[in-house]
């Protein structure tokens, strides 16, 4: 992956702190234009990182041991959580470094692998909210046949081809984007490597790689959308059909939480990722990437759990489990 940096009388990247970072790093200078908040956002986000762990992982625990959580929807979601653990790792730590020690050096190779990943867990997530999407519309629209329809084989083939679905997309263009020369400064105006940003240090024609992001993004992340958007109003057909007020309630109960997600998944990452060279400030762009990379991971388990009153459920026969084998 070559890199060419920036010739004599370009603008010069910030000091690295302490030499933490070789001649030909890059330099994340996320939140870099306010430097005063960083101690707050330090604790704010390190408290939302943990937030996120421990509820996500809650989340597995409850469905992969209690036996009411067996269900499809249940499995879809126990993946959902691990998926949003393995995007907070990629992210969280990194930011945190970048706002203890600002200048923080990542290599071009470590740029790249968190590009991987972050590109691999967004393309899965859009595959996997569909499949739950689809899921929620067997069960409504054709109650009588979910059991033989969502069978466990189908349901692991779903959930493997969502977590593999990504990894093509992601190694294409981040091979792609790194073999293009960087001659603009190292500073990255990002919290994260991200296409957009390092989109803005590539000196070459970049029309051609913009293109196919584009196309890229449509059929990955419009796509899945259209399919949801498909599945719900399936979902809606069928309940305003139901002459039982207390059917039509207890149906859409189960789909409010994953149309709250979804909304607020798709609603930041095809603003970000649809217009990879938007004319929108690079702080702006932070401010919107971290709706779908921190807060949406965070507040997943609260949203499925306070309206779910399954899990809740489920919740409350772990912790009386566990207070019983205490008790001598």
């Amino acid at each position: 992956m070559p890199t060419a940096w920036a010739p004599p009388g370009a603008p010069e990247a910030p000091p690295c702190a302490n030499q933490s970072c070789a001649p030909h790093d890059l330099v994340l200078l996320g939140f870099a234009h306010v430097p005063t908040l960083r101690p707050l956002l330090t604790a704010l986000f390190l408290a939302m990182f943990l937030l996120t762990l421990l509820g996500n992982a809650l989340i597995v625990l409850l469905t992969a041991l209690d036996p009411a959580l067996r269900a499809p929807m249940y499995f879809f979601l126990r993946h959902l959580a691990l998926l949003e653990i393995c995007f907070s790792l990629d992210i969280a730590p990194r930011l945190l470094g970048t706002l203890l020690r600002p200048g923080w050096g990542v290599s071009p190779a470590g740029c790249a692998l968190q590009l991987v990943l972050v590109l691999s867990c967004v393309t899965s997530e859009c595959f996997l909210l569909t499949a739950m999407a689809w899921d929620r519309y067997v069960a409504i629209c054709r109650p009588l046949r979910y059991g033989a329809i969502m069978s466990p084989r189908l349901c692991h083939l779903l959930a493997a081809t969502c977590w593999l679905a990504g990894v093509p997309v992601s190694l294409v263009f981040t091979i792609w984007l790194f073999s293009f020369p960087f001659c603009g400064p190292r500073g990255i105006r990002h919290f994260f490597c991200d296409i957009a940003p390092l989109l803005s240090l590539v000196c070459g024609d970049t029309r051609v790689f913009e293109a196919n992001v584009l196309a890229a993004t449509v059929l990955v992340v419009m796509v899945p959308f259209c399919l949801i958007a498909t599945s719900y109003t399936g979902v809606l057909a069928t309940v305003l059909r139901m002459p039982s007020a207390t059917g039509r309630h207890k149906a859409l109960s189960t789909c409010a939480s994953h149309l709250i997600v979804v909304v607020l998944f798709y609603g930041t990452t095809g603003v970000i990722h649809l217009r990879p060279k938007a004319s929108s400030s690079p702080e702006s762009k932070q401010v919107v990437s971290l709706s779908y990379t921190l807060v949406t991971p965070m507040l997943n388990p609260l949203i499925y759990s306070l309206r779910n009153k399954e899990v809740k459920a489920a919740l409350g026969r772990v912790c009386v489990q566990r207070r019983r084998t205490h008790i001598p």
